[in-house]
């Protein structure tokens, strides 16, 4: 397809653009940006991205791109896509290598002011709990049958040895365990990248952050999530499914290519490569996915259970963390959506896009189902995160979807040449915010200017409606790998 994206887009309301149905697109596309971040996004192929996901069989009323899209493998970062579960097809590249990369929100009882004065020594104790940067290794030690276990029942197997809570269950998207999951479909090489990595943060993009919350945009909605007043201390962990999940994606792109390579020579990108819904090598791969997806929770619930003891180190009692939620942002599930006034199943693939349900939806959690599902939203290292809230709005647009952080604007290699660590340090520490990594790489390549300013995406996600603002988070300290 010919290039010529850039005349196509319309606005059609304020913070929405459209690209209609052009050439080979089945659906148009659909693309939620203030002006300013539309010409950051325009900046990459990313809708060219969006264009060609149009195009695949299936796929239903529109592609998205959220207003933290930028250029992915195969699918744009920031993409949702839904296609029938009979007729349509599930690809790989539209959930992304870190299945299941996603964020949990854990509250605490104390403020600002207990927490700053050993913020030092929390992140270096911190730090020596949690296993932290590429390669590191967890101590735990699964067999074969423990490894299943995790892959098929998820946070089931973390409740069961005691490293979670009932409640840890009860406010976690899917109830941290994917029943479609299937440890047989996942190969032994990912299996063996997995084996020692359950409970480590990783590298990349991945944090355990200090906040607290700056302010409270919606009262009642945010005591129903436990946000209680200003300066009230929370936890914010980024993690996903580690080598695991990357072998997966790998393995299952190999598999596609191989199986359907009349399909896959005919694609603009090879990192689009799908399989047809009714064929097995799609059942396979949602099952291998599934699994890993209950790996990336797993993984989150430990590094969860080393940060409540790390803060009980420090705080006695008074350093008690709840779960407020856990919500994915890489992952392909079956949900059912009225399409043209039918009521259809269908595979929502979310890249880089956070769930979205709205009030009184059967899959939130009872505690929270009046309001809506909370959504955690991580800016930049160094700038303000944010909690949202679902909306019905969502269900109707966007398959249930929001962004889920600030989005790139600068690839790594890019960050690396443009940003000094030693420096990101200093200026951070100017704003008394510090930061511990296993690698100054860690910290280039995730300076704050790498990425979108999240204030503005998510003003775009709040203005539209398809995430409401909540409250609004600062940080005191991270720790990354």
């Amino acid at each position: 397809m010919v290039n010529n994206w850039d005349e196509k887009i319309k606005k059609v309301e304020k913070n929405v653009y459209v690209i209609d149905k052009y050439g080979d697109m089945n659906v148009p596309l659909k693309i939620f940006a203030s002006e300013k971040i539309l010409e950051k996004i325009k900046a990459d192929n990313s809708i060219q991205q969006g264009i060609n996901v149009a195009c695949m069989p299936g796929i239903q009323k529109q592609s998205i791109m959220m207003s933290d899209a930028h250029l992915g493998y195969g699918f744009p970062v920031g993409g949702v896509a839904a296609f029938d579960v009979k007729e349509g097809c599930i690809s790989p590249g539209g959930i992304g290598f870190d299945i299941n990369c996603g964020v949990r929100l854990m509250a605490s009882d104390m403020d600002k002011k207990d927490v700053e004065p050993k913020i030092k020594e929390l992140l270096d104790t911190l730090f020596e709990d949690i296993p932290c940067g590429v390669g590191k290794n967890s101590e735990l030690r699964l067999n074969n049958d423990e490894l299943d276990e995790v892959l098929n029942n998820g946070l089931d197997w973390a409740l069961k040895n005691n490293y979670a809570l009932k409640e840890d269950l009860d406010r976690c998207e899917e109830n941290g365990h994917m029943t479609t999951a299937d440890s047989s479909k996942v190969s032994p090489r990912a299996k063996s990248r997995g084996r020692k990595q359950l409970g480590t943060l990783g590298a990349g993009n991945h944090f355990v952050e200090i906040q607290y919350i700056d302010e409270i945009y919606d009262e009642e909605v945010a005591k129903t999530f436990g946000i209680k007043r200003k300066g009230q201390i929370f936890v914010m962990i980024h993690s996903g499914s580690r080598g695991l999940g990357h072998q997966v994606c790998s393995d299952y792109l190999r598999k596609i290519e191989n199986e359907f390579e009349d399909i896959v020579s005919e694609l603009p990108e090879k990192d689009l490569a799908y399989a047809p819904t009714d064929s097995k090598v799609a059942k396979d791969y949602l099952g291998a996915m599934s699994a890993a997806a209950n790996f990336g929770w797993t993984n989150r619930q430990l590094i969860s259970f080393q940060t409540r003891k790390s803060f009980s180190k420090l705080f006695g009692d008074m350093g008690k963390l709840g779960l407020v939620y856990d919500v994915a942002h890489n992952i392909a599930k079956i949900e059912e959506y009225e399409i043209d006034g039918i009521l259809k199943k269908v595979y929502v693939h979310r890249k880089g896009a956070s769930r979205a349900f709205g009030p009184g939806h059967k899959e939130v959690p009872e505690i929270y189902r009046k309001v809506g599902q909370p959504i955690i939203l991580p800016g930049s290292m160094g700038t303000s995160s944010y909690v949202l809230v679902g909306t019905d709005k969502a269900m109707n647009e966007t398959f249930s979807s929001t962004p889920h952080g600030a989005g790139r604007v600068m690839s790594r290699h890019e960050a690396n040449k443009t940003f000094k660590a030693n420096t990101v340090i200093k200026e951070l520490e100017k704003n008394k915010i510090y930061v511990k990594s296993a690698s100054y790489r860690g910290i280039s390549e995730e300076a704050p200017g790498v990425y979108k300013d999240v204030d503005e995406v998510v003003k775009v996600s709040d203005e539209v409606g398809i995430g409401k603002k909540v409250a609004r988070l600062k940080p005191l300290g991270v720790i990354k790998g």
